[in-house]
């Protein structure tokens, strides 16, 4: 049987979330929507969607137009919520800006995006970014929360509809210049309204998201994911923080609770883990980078999170392409991402020649359907770099999928280390190397070797008061795993080098490691 399969047919939301919004306000109207903790804001549907018809009012009454892209610079906090709806209901497109940003980025982004007016705070604990815009010299008019104020207005113009643009989300840009995704209505609409499904999430439930909102994991997993549903929202805090999130279950009742796997392991890893009660929970996600095994079992066993799911994606896709069930045996839940999501395509391909494989055979994942991006932002090249003609998304990421559907993520083609000949999948060893006791976190990179091409180096954070040396690690890898497969290179480390969204930016760790241990000559060296 080919790797191809396809997702349950649903019919689609044909609206804007705007009218999202107001639906549910509708049905919902003395439920809590939106509850910032470390603001002390709370919002029921009702005012939410009142407040929201002010912004929209007010940015109107600013001279944005539909169409008009409007930036927002800030980590999470209702204001960020607010605007994102507000843009939404007034025709607007919202422009996520990276709050890790610092001049030189945002302002690449400032100009590719053409937006006119940006929205942030003047600073915060990690920087003064009314400062580091004014280097920028960009010719965009700056809005600060809580000082500056929107003017009072009436009148608003709905957008237009669900397939019009209304949110561009930046790249990460690990590699290259970010590139502008050009998200629809329908597009991040109907992505939120399927992941919320998989969750079966109602208006009696209480979403905990300790994400940054500037991703899709943050405003269209969780803000439209409470949107289209009524489940209310929780922010615990500006930016992530375990023991901010942890109090936020507890003392919110949260029954479903989101975040990359460096989060879960914070959360756990916290010195009062024990003293909280966590039992509210039900579901929440997993995602944004790849969900060790080991880290799935304990979030269900220790965190009473049983119906956990894990969602795999990228922006480019809404992003949710894949995703597991609630009720999903453990096993799914510990060792894949699940099924394709409602009303998408996905198959793998051999990557160089395109033709779908066997389930059961490694190759290119792509999917295809309502959730792809219109596009990257004014770049059409690389956007047919990403989309080929019959409207397939190239993920860029190796997978398998099981004869019963379940797709397992093993890397990232470019991610892949051949040594001497043998290739070897960093999330393989990875998985393996979880398996010790003493291992809190750990992520594989390829160095360069002047005789094997490739050679294998971990970076491995241990669990706090625990102890272990190089030595010991690799003699308790030997005659575990292929002998290829020990790291070559060890370093115990505190932290790693991570995005905003948690994600773990591996290219750094070569870098540092190239650096450090002088393979510069190494890595130099020329191959077909």
């Amino acid at each position: 049987m080919l790797s191809y399969a396809k997702g349950p047919e649903r019919p689609l939301l044909e609206f804007t979330i705007g009218e999202a919004l107001r639906r549910t306000a509708a049905e919902f109207p003395d439920r809590p929507a939106l509850v910032s903790r470390h603001q002390r804001q709370r919002y029921s549907w009702r005012e939410l969607d009142q407040a929201v018809d002010d912004w929209a009012a007010g940015l109107s009454a600013m001279g944005l137009t539909p169409g008009d892209r409007v930036g927002v610079w800030s980590t999470s906090c209702a204001e960020w919520v607010l605007l994102q709806l507000a843009c939404a209901r007034a025709g607007l497109v919202l422009v996520n800006v990276n709050p890790a940003y610092r001049s030189y980025e945002l302002g690449y982004v400032l100009n590719r995006s053409r937006m006119k007016t940006i929205f942030l705070w003047e600073q915060d604990a990690h920087a003064n970014y009314a400062n580091i815009l004014a280097e920028c010299n960009a010719p965009v008019q700056r809005m600060l929360f809580g000082i500056d104020k929107l003017p009072a207005g009436t009148k608003f113009v709905e957008a237009a509809g669900a397939g019009q643009v209304v949110n561009i989300q930046y790249t990460s840009g690990t590699t290259g210049s970010p590139k502008g995704v050009l998200l629809t209505h329908r597009n991040i609409l109907n992505n939120g309204w399927l992941v919320a499904g998989q969750m079966r999430l109602t208006a009696q439930d209480v979403i905990c998201v300790p994400v940054p909102l500037y991703h899709c994991f943050g405003c269209v997993m969780g803000v439209l994911a409470a949107v289209t549903t009524g489940a209310a929202l929780v922010l615990p805090n500006w930016s992530f923080d375990a023991r901010a999130t942890l109090e936020a279950v507890e003392a919110e009742g949260a029954t479903a609770l989101y975040g990359v796997p460096t989060m879960f392991i914070a959360e756990l890893s916290h010195p009062g883990f024990p003293g909280f009660q966590l039992r509210s929970l039900r579901t929440g996600i997993m995602a944004g980078a790849p969900c060790p095994i080991e880290v799935m079992r304990r979030v269900v066993e220790q965190m009473h999170c049983g119906e956990i799911t894990i969602a795999y994606g990228q922006t480019e896709a809404s992003p949710v392409i894949t995703m597991s069930g609630a009720d999903d045996p453990i096993e799914i839940r510990v060792s894949t991402v699940g099924v394709a999501l409602a009303n998408t395509e996905v198959k793998i391909v051999a990557p160089e020649t395109g033709v779908t494989v066997e389930r059961g055979q490694q190759g290119e994942l792509c999917a295809r359907g309502y959730t792809i991006m219109q596009g990257y932002d004014n770049d059409p090249a690389a956007t047919a770099k990403t989309i080929d003609e019959e409207g397939w998304l190239h993920t860029g990421d190796l997978a398998v999928m099981r004869e019963d559907g379940n797709c397992k993520i093993t890397g990232r083609a470019k991610d892949m280390i051949i040594r001497g000949g043998e290739n070897i999948y960093p999330r393989e060893v990875e998985e393996f190397l979880y398996t010790h006791p003493k291992i809190a976190d750990v992520q594989v990179v390829g160095l360069p070797d002047a005789r094997l091409g490739e050679t294998v180096c971990a970076w491995v954070r241990l669990h706090a008061g625990a102890e272990l040396t190089e030595a010991e690690l690799r003699q308790w890898c030997r005659g575990r795993i292929s002998h290829f497969k020990v790291p070559q290179y060890i370093r115990m480390v505190e932290e790693f080098p991570m995005t905003v969204t948690g994600k773990i930016q591996k290219y750094k760790i070569r870098e540092k490691e190239v650096r450090l241990r002088d393979l510069g000559g190494a890595a130099g060296i020329e191959t077909a």
